[in-house]
């Protein structure tokens, strides 16, 4: 399953690069909740994986929150990443 991601969690001064806000195609919020703990990875332009897992819905539209073992880019906004 492909998502993309929105935007990094943060507050209005204060950024969090390891946990990432993932927008998911026709998905709402009952269907967002089944994906918690699921394994998300994302491939960086030279071929390398950072993984992650998804720790919570985001909002009522369907969005969740994933946390990764390592910061992201800025580059990785707007990307697409794996769901497993």
């Amino acid at each position: 399953m492909k998502a993309v991601i929105v935007n990094f969690r943060g507050s209005r001064r204060t950024r969090n690069f390891s946990q990432i806000i993932l927008k998911i195609n026709n998905i709402n919020k009952d269907k967002a909740k089944e994906l918690i703990n699921k394994d998300v990875i994302w491939k960086t332009s030279s071929g390398k994986e950072i993984k992650g897992k998804i720790t919570n819905v985001h909002g009522n539209s369907g969005a969740v929150r994933a946390k990764f073992e390592r910061g992201l880019p800025g580059q990785s906004l707007g990307t697409e990443v794996e769901i497993k």
